[in-house]
């Protein structure tokens, strides 16, 4: 059984192109997407380099027509935004859920076959200033150089106090399933903390004579992968961290962890099977 998962792909038309010749050829049973999907870094720029709408010319044409080539081999293909994606591409994942296209998964948990798939967009805070997806990790603590959720913009409007009194720990205790979670795939955009997989090229850098911490990722994140165990978590979000640690994956308590971040221009798809993930194969794709 093959399952698919890419994240990152920022609206490049070339990855996706790759993409869906992959899926075509392949016929996987899934395919997740793990936010950072659209182009444009301000969370409202819908449109690819070159002038193409994404949404519909793009990302809703060519599953669109992958599902008319493949029928009932269509996969079912389970998406979350990040968080230079915004709300805008929130709505667009939404509009594609319409179109039973794909399903989106941000704070809620669906099954796949024989398992369920929680999907989670918010990261901690960010030195980028659009806040959409952005979330207190587990107290209102600011590495150095990031700004806080509610200093940020938002392109839609919230309650300053809300997002003060919100955070990422808080929001998974609520989201997560009860009991054993030994069949739970989690769809985070954030890694955890400390890991391979949120390395990010800070070692040695301060602000304001305050040291930076390399390691970029959330500490509720990795909190929840211990106390709960889910069978497996995707990541993204860091681009660099895969070359720096020299692996897309790393184990947090009983929990395999796979990133699909990349800081380079190839299309980064990692194949899996959900009964052995642990010998998942990560392959970058020339677009």
């Amino acid at each position: 059984m093959s399952w698919f998962f890419t994240s990152d792909l920022h609206g490049h038309p070339g990855r996706y192109r790759r993409l869906f010749d992959v899926i075509r050829t392949e016929r996987p049973a899934a395919v997740l997407l793990g936010g950072d999907l659209f182009p444009g870094g301000d969370g409202l720029g819908m449109k690819t380099a070159d002038g193409q709408e994404f949404g519909e010319e793009v990302l809703f044409a060519g599953l669109a027509g992958l599902r008319g080539e493949l029928g009932d081999a269509y996969p079912r293909i389970l998406a979350i935004p990040g968080n230079d994606d915004g709300r805008a591409g929130e709505e667009s994942l939404s509009e594609g859920e319409r179109r039973k296209l794909l399903t989106l998964v941000h704070m809620r948990c669906v099954p796949l076959q024989e398992w369920t798939v929680m999907g989670y967009a918010f990261v901690p805070p960010t030195p980028f200033l659009l806040k959409d997806f952005e979330r207190y990790d587990v107290s209102r603590f600011v590495d150095p150089g990031a700004v806080p959720p509610e200093e940020g913009w938002h392109s839609i409007p919230v309650d300053a106090d809300a997002i003060r009194g919100a955070t990422i720990q808080g929001d998974l205790e609520r989201l997560a399933p009860p009991g054993d979670l030994g069949r739970l795939v989690c769809l985070f955009h954030a890694p955890p903390y400390d890991t391979r997989l949120d390395l990010a090229p800070l070692a040695g850098r301060s602000i304001d004579s305050a040291p930076l911490d390399p390691h970029v990722g959330s500490i509720a994140v990795r909190r929840f992968l211990e106390t709960r165990g889910p069978l497996l978590a995707l990541h993204g979000h860091v681009h660099e961290a895969p070359r720096l640690s020299g692996d897309f994956r790393d184990r947090v308590g009983r929990t395999v962890c796979l990133s699909a971040a990349h800081d380079g221009p190839e299309l980064c798809l990692i194949r899996f099977d959900p009964e052995d993930p642990a010998a998942a194969r990560r392959e970058l794709i020339g677009v």
